[in-house]
């Protein structure tokens, strides 16, 4: 029986938070024991927002170094480098023609980063959209993996390869969202009530997977809480909630176990042991990434193969895709 294909990015930009950890990456390793995954570093998607270009290509190892630290296997899902298939961006061009402008000034993440790069609202910013529909449809995926602020994104993927397939016929799988269950939404330190963020400008509001020890229990020391002192999730109080779904998903354990492990105790006691318990587990990953970065070799070769067969799932779609708008292709 033929397995679903999954496919999911990241960009190779910023400091990778606990949140992209445990909302994406890690449900990741999973999936590729049971899906025909395709992961990429998203360094195409990265650009629409100024990088150093030297910081680009470190990050882009970086990343790829973690991917594999964390769990995923080479020879068990494709790893590769967006930049690296060209499909991407030839997709991209012919969805754009497919695209309503209006859509796409529609989109939340337009509207934000707007907001935050007002010197440079560059047309990227704007079709970042119909890069990931290229990205997703490229290779055929059944589902991505999604938190629930960003299904905008699939639905947007889904109404043009739909506008797509009605004109020219079966041509693209329509991806349906992959709604993780597992593991809450983990919100910033200094501001429960929003979403941690590798960009967020107060560097106690976010944990990075690459801060060491100290900076790990340092921070979650100086999480914002309230005025009482009772450990429970409730409505009331965002910041123990947020640092009880936090010590579940990184103990393996869930949130009402949490509450009774914590019962009388105080606010610093269980902050320190929030902390304890994320340092322990980005520890090993921290090492394993370590060593993987000084075997730049191996790196290379694992995302030459994985462009290689990204390549080759890639070109059949878009093949098709060119048949069907009438691109001469010299057969």
């Amino acid at each position: 029986m033929e397995r679903k294909a999954m496919y999911s990015a990241v960009q190779p930009s910023g400091n990778l938070t606990i949140g992209n950890y445990t909302g994406a990456i890690r449900n990741w390793v999973r999936m590729q024991n049971d899906f025909d995954c395709f992961y990429a570093i998203a360094n195409m998607h990265a650009i629409t927002v100024r990088q150093d270009p030297a910081e680009l290509r470190r990050r882009t190892l970086e990343l790829a170094a973690l991917y594999i630290a964390c769990g995923l296997d080479p020879e068990k899902c494709t790893l590769y480098v967006q930049s690296h298939v060209p499909a991407h961006a030839e997709l991209a061009w012919v969805l754009n023609t497919f695209t309503y402008v209006g859509e796409m000034e529609r989109m939340t993440q337009f509207k934000d980063k707007s907001q935050k790069h007002a010197d440079n609202i560059n047309m990227g910013l704007m079709d970042y959209p119909v890069l990931m529909a290229a990205d997703i449809l490229l290779y055929q995926a059944d589902l991505v993996p999604v938190g629930v602020d960003q299904k905008q994104h699939v639905e947007i993927t889904r109404d043009i390869a739909n506008r797509f397939n009605n004109l020219y016929g079966e041509t693209f799988r329509v991806p349906e969202p992959y709604i993780l269950k597992e593991g809450a939404k983990i919100m910033s330190l200094q501001d429960p009530l929003k979403k941690m963020s590798k960009s967020d400008e107060n560097p106690n509001a976010s944990v990075a997977l690459a801060d060491d020890r100290d900076t790990v229990i340092r921070k979650f020391k100086r999480a914002v809480t309230d005025s009482d002192n009772e450990i429970c999730v409730s409505d009331e109080k965002p910041g123990i909630t947020n640092l009880l779904n936090i010590y579940a998903a990184f103990r393996g354990c869930t949130v009402a176990e949490a509450e009774k492990e914590f019962a009388g105790k105080g606010y610093g006691e269980f902050k320190l042991a929030v902390g304890e318990t994320v340092a322990d587990v980005l520890a090993p990953v921290q090492q394993k990434q370590k060593q993987l970065l000084a075997e730049k070799d191996y790196l290379a070769g694992v995302l030459k193969a994985g462009a290689e067969r990204a390549f080759k799932a890639a070109r059949k779609t878009l093949s098709k895709v060119y048949r069907k708008i009438g691109f001469y292709q010299g057969e």
